[in-house]
């Protein structure tokens, strides 16, 4: 169908403009087959055209004023060519964004399952601070209430706990386990519905934790392997995971000319609205990636501890001169925006003195 209209324009491929706006997954197939087949691509990001569909006054949202509104941005000339990815940091978005969901699905999983336990056996936190251990996780697969533990005793649960791989739990801890299960104060309503969720809580924890496990290999094999992150692996604030993040998320650095691109592209500038004599709160524009964003928070909160950190150095001297914690966490994260897109971009090894002219290296 698109062939055949793009066939009733009598044009040459080359002569030929085709927007469209970059949603998820979706439009990779198509913009890959239309830029083979020689025609002007031109990518647009989603809020581009959401901007300017509301300056144009249009209310109505339909797939018709879309493609209008996408027609008109390309004709005005102020369309902004969103960014494809290569290969390898289309690779890095998929492992680290997979990891990220599989994190969040396994947080939901443990909450879900210390509530259970909270009902089916609320002495378990006695033996075991976490129920989401190895060793707690197999006694619950295989005994999953207070009651079930008590019938069991002590030679079956210590069978449980000794088949756990690299297990530090053993006889002692099976007694107190039946102990406090008989002991227990359970009510055992709807015992067997909340056993059977338990159980398949347990199954779905320890299937994605294994998920996540191999994808976090993946991602060390391929930083270790990637060039472009010597200098950042050199930085003692960035574990793995961050690093990734990095790479996934800021993309082929090169494309930026200044470094306070890049920060713009994290959403870390400021955005300032003033109208007459009214000025409102300067904040973070927040555009691009939140899953970015939370990292490099993570990573200056976690410098602010560090003696050897010249980033934790650069936050205390910010603080010492009067500017606000958070204002200066933010300052913190802005200049490891900087520090990375300019590692990325030299392959320079790190060196801390660059950060603040305070540290020594």
């Amino acid at each position: 169908m698109i062939e055949e209209k793009l066939t009733r324009l009598d044009a040459a491929p080359s002569q030929i403009m085709i927007g469209m706006e970059a949603t998820s997954r979706y439009h990779e197939n198509l913009y890959h087959e239309l830029e083979q087949q020689g025609y002007q691509m031109c990518l647009l990001h989603p809020g581009q055209t959401h901007q300017y569909h509301q300056q144009q006054g249009l209310r109505a949202k339909t797939d018709r004023l879309d493609a209008v509104t996408i027609a008109r941005v390309l004709l005005s000339g102020e369309a902004r060519v969103g960014y494809l990815p290569g290969e390898q940091v289309a690779t890095y978005r998929e492992l680290v964004r997979l990891h990220a969901q599989l994190s969040e699905e396994s947080a939901r999983y443990q909450n879900q399952i210390q509530i259970l336990v909270v009902v089916l056996f609320p002495e378990l936190s006695q033996i075991f601070a976490d129920p989401c251990l190895p060793s707690a996780l197999a006694v619950l697969k295989a005994y999953p209430d207070a009651q079930a533990v008590a019938q069991a005793g002590v030679e079956a649960v210590y069978q449980v706990l000794r088949a756990v791989p690299a297990a530090h739990f053993g006889r002692p801890t099976a007694k107190k386990l039946v102990a406090a299960a008989q002991a227990s104060i359970g009510s055992g309503h709807a015992l067997t519905r909340r056993v059977s969720s338990l159980q398949i809580l347990c199954d779905q924890l320890e299937h994605t934790q294994a998920n996540l496990k191999r994808r976090e290999e993946e991602l060390e094999q391929l930083i270790t392997t990637d060039p472009a992150t010597k200098g950042l692996q050199q930085m003692p604030e960035l574990g793995p995971k961050t690093v990734a993040v990095l790479r996934a998320e800021l993309g082929e650095v090169d494309r930026f000319a200044r470094t306070d691109q890049a920060v713009a592209y994290a959403g870390m500038d400021i955005e300032i609205k003033e109208s007459g004599k009214w000025k409102g709160k300067a904040k973070l524009s927040k555009r691009g990636s939140g899953l970015l964003r939370q990292m490099l928070y993570l990573a200056a909160i976690r410098c602010i501890h560090q003696e050897d950190s010249a980033f934790g150095a650069y936050y205390h001297h910010l603080v010492e001169r009067g500017l606000k914690k958070m204002s200066a966490v933010m300052a913190v994260m802005r200049k490891m925006v900087a520090v990375t897109t300019h590692l990325m971009k030299t392959g320079e090894d790190y060196d801390p003195s660059k950060v603040w002219v305070g540290t020594t290296s």
